[in-house]
């Protein structure tokens, strides 16, 4: 099975020949979150630069989905991370790729299409960013990645004779949460809250193996603080929403999921107030680049908002640290993913296309 990558849309794209591949320059990664940089990568498989309607170029990978992943899991953690883990994310990775690809290949799916498009997102099954999955070609990858992705090759987790919406983020802050309140209003059975235990380490060595590069320059994402002074708030929240709220006085979260990330948050001010959700909307809304969550509370100091959280991500799925720390335990791959995955199974995939 092949999937269509969409990896950068340029005035003009910038490429070569490399070894069974090609390079791309300026590269953007972490489009809109506080890792937000440019790099130059190297992939295999085959490349397609199309045309859009607006003047630009959008870069397009073609390429065996074995392959992908073996990318994917070194770019999303570091492929020295322990075996099981990489196998983990082996599984759920292709998991959500699958079910991706056919959500928007099928005329069915029209709705998702939509959304998809809306998010640049044409021409190509998912993009290579953290929006899908990071992808970041070849500079990352080793054996060791390949050995994961070749142990688990078409293996998929299934719940109900269905592949599963495998959704994962980088650590839950002590509990996972459900799908609806970062997407769509549905319930997805195997995305129930977990209590995790595991993702507040602070051991050195086990993040050290599991982090990459530019993910260890996050410190304190299990526990963390943001301080604003009124004014820098206001700023803020009128720069990214797009909305003159005056001056901001108070942030009132009015709903919260199962771990305590909010989807519904009032947001008041001198000139108006305003309900804004989903997680991620409250996330970009109320920082420069991205809150690590939208798990957090808002205290007051003076004039200051101060917002205390947990977390990295929206926190449905599995937890990267979580995971980390279960296999480096030595919990099996699919112990890690039944833990996280409540009721869903590892079948094997039959490849199409």
């Amino acid at each position: 099975m092949n999937i269509r990558v969409g990896i950068l849309t340029a005035p003009h794209i910038e490429h070569e020949p490399a070894a069974n591949g090609f390079r791309l320059h300026n590269v953007r990664i972490g489009i809109g979150f506080h890792w937000d940089r440019e790099e130059d990568q190297t992939f295999e498989g085959k490349l397609e630069i199309t045309d859009n309607a607006d003047g630009t170029q959008t870069a397009v990978n073609v390429i065996d989905i074995e392959d992908y992943l073996c990318s994917v899991i070194s770019s999303e953690m570091n492929a020295d991370s322990p075996m099981e883990l990489l196998k983990a994310h082996a599984v759920m990775s292709r998991s959500w790729a699958i079910r991706a690809i056919a959500a928007n290949r099928t005329s069915a799916s029209r709705m998702r299409q939509a959304a998809w498009e809306s998010n640049g997102h044409k021409g190509f099954d998912v993009c290579a960013d953290d929006h899908c999955q990071r992808y970041e070609g070849t500079r990352r990858m080793n054996s060791r990645a390949v050995e994961a992705v070749r142990a688990t090759q078409g293996e998929v987790l299934t719940y109900g004779g269905e592949v599963c919406d495998a959704r994962f983020h980088k650590c839950c802050g002590g509990r996972t949460e459900l799908f609806e309140t970062c997407w769509e209003d549905v319930h997805v059975p195997y995305l129930e809250p977990v209590d995790c235990p595991w993702c507040g380490t602070k051991d050195e060595r086990v993040l050290r193996n599991v982090l990459n590069d530019y993910d260890r320059e996050t410190k304190d994402f299990h526990d963390w603080e943001v301080r604003y002074t009124q004014e820098e708030l206001s700023d803020i929240v009128r720069s990214k929403s797009g909305t003159d709220f005056g001056t901001i006085t108070d942030l009132r979260p009015l709903h919260r999921g199962a771990s305590g990330r909010i989807d519904r948050l009032e947001i008041a001010g001198t000139k108006r107030t305003e309900t804004i959700g989903k997680e991620l909307k409250i996330r970009r809304t109320l920082s420069r680049s991205c809150l690590y969550s939208s798990w957090f509370d808002v205290e007051r100091e003076g004039t200051d908002f101060v917002l205390r959280g947990h977390g990295w991500g929206h926190g449905a799925g599995l937890c990267q640290i979580g995971a980390a720390v279960m296999a480096d335990k030595g919990f099996n791959y699919k112990e890690i993913l039944a833990f996280y995955y409540k009721g869903a199974e590892v079948s094997r995939h039959t490849r199409q296309g």
